[in-house]
This record gives C-alpha cells, sequence and structure tokens, in this order.
C-alpha cells in the first residue's frame, strides 16, 4: 500500500448498494455518512444529513446526479453536496472511488472532524 492509500478504507461491494438507492456507514462519534448509486458504477458519499433541517439523505429518492431529502423535499447535488436553486447548503461530500467493483471511501476527512474516528461500517 502506498502512503497515500493510507486513507482509503473498503467499505463494501458496489453491488452491495442498490441502483439508485443508497447504504449507510455508521461513524461512531461521528455523523453517518450515505453511500449513493445513481448508475451501475458511479458511486458518491455524503453526510447523511440535509443541510437544511438535518432529514437523512439515505432514505431520500436519488434521481440523476441528485438525492431529493425526504423532510422538506430539497434536492441535494450528489458530486459537490450543493443544494439546487433555490434552495442553499451544502452537505458535506467524501472522496470515495469503485476499484474492481469495491467501493473505497478516504478517511482524510473523518480524521480531520473526528481525530479518534473509528472504521465506518455498512448498515444493512
Amino acid at each position: 500500500m502506498h502512503a497515500a492509500d493510507e486513507t482509503w478504507v473498503r467499505v463494501c461491494a458496489v453491488d452491495d448498494i442498490p441502483l439508485l438507492g443508497s447504504r449507510v456507514l455508521e461513524c461512531a462519534g461521528g455523523d453517518n455518512i450515505a453511500l449513493f448509486r445513481p448508475a451501475a458504477a458511479r458511486v458518491f458519499a455524503l453526510v447523511d444529513r440535509c443541510p437544511h433541517k438535518g432529514g437523512p439523505l439515505s432514505q431520500g429518492i436519488v434521481s440523476g446526479d441528485t438525492v431529493t431529502c425526504p423532510l422538506h423535499g430539497w434536492n441535494i447535488q450528489l458530486d459537490s453536496g450543493q443544494a439546487c436553486a433555490p434552495d442553499v447548503g451544502c452537505a458535506r461530500r467524501y472522496p470515495v472511488q469503485v476499484r474492481d467493483g469495491e467501493v473505497w471511501l478516504s478517511l482524510a476527512p473523518l480524521a480531520e472532524a473526528a481525530p479518534a474516528a473509528a472504521t465506518p461500517e455498512v448498515v444493512a
């Protein structure tokens, strides 16, 4: 493993995330992370909290490259975490990669947010 790879952790197989759906990574002592799969080999990771009122984005509807918050209908861009106009706000995003059918998440943002952050675990 290269030094640059030390901040990345395998979290699941890409097929463990439903197409046009999500999976939740529970993070002890920090915000949960939602993994979204809008297309067969594309995955995005956002904090599982809408910037509006904290609704669980993982329970929203994925359409194209957005997720709709189930509480008040805000649309959040999966690639940037930005709310779609006219709404304003941003959900924190995490670097994610798909390598040979496996989903890898960068732990660097977790380390900045919580120095003792544990490895996330996938919740069904």
